[in-house]
């Protein structure tokens, strides 16, 4: 197998920081990783919450970032980042479709119903062979953990085949995180 070069990847996040400070400081180390390793990163073009955050961290490092939102997100809950290439789309499916087109791999840190159902696309896209670009999860302080018994489950009771035909790595830090996609 050819290993490729990670050059742009998508992360998705909430546009809240969450009840955890943990996870604003994860969300910043990720994006001073990407931006150190000349890693593009594609976002929702939110300047609040832990996409802010990160692109903040992004950009703070001399990274490169582009943003992706609709009209209708902008004005009604999340400003766009300034300073930053910014496109904008007219639904949320194009914005997603957008972002997955831009992204070599995905990365998912703590979020909310936005986050899940863009992890959940990505998921079924893998799982019908639409796509084998990786996804990696940030499981901070466990974050994850609810979803990842969920999964299972899904397998235990025959909706899911194999676990193993998705490309997911989960990582408990940052620096994991970025070693793996690195790998990659």
């Amino acid at each position: 197998m050819i290993k490729r070069r990670i050059n742009s990847v998508a992360v998705y996040c909430g546009h809240e920081y969450g009840t955890d400070p943990q996870f604003a400081r994860d969300a910043a180390r990720v994006g001073e990783l990407l931006a150190r390793n000349k890693i593009k990163l594609i976002f929702g073009g939110g300047n609040v919450g832990l996409m802010g955050t990160v692109c903040s961290a992004v950009v703070d490092n001399g990274g490169s970032v582009l943003g992706v939102s609709t009209t209708h997100i902008v004005a009604l809950q999340e400003p766009a980042y300034d300073g930053i290439e910014l496109r904008m789309t007219d639904s949320i499916n194009a914005r997603k479709t957008e972002m997955f087109n831009e992204s070599d791999a995905f990365i998912i840190l703590p979020g909310g119903l936005g986050t899940l159902n863009e992890l959940s696309d990505i998921m079924t896209m893998q799982q019908i062979g639409e796509t084998k670009k990786p996804l990696y999860f940030l499981d901070t302080n466990g974050f994850w953990r609810p979803f990842s018994r969920l999964f299972v489950h899904m397998q235990d009771c025959g909706f899911i085949e194999d676990v193993h035909q998705y490309n997911i790595h989960a990582a408990q830090t940052p620096d994991e995180l970025i070693h793996k996609l690195l790998q990659e």
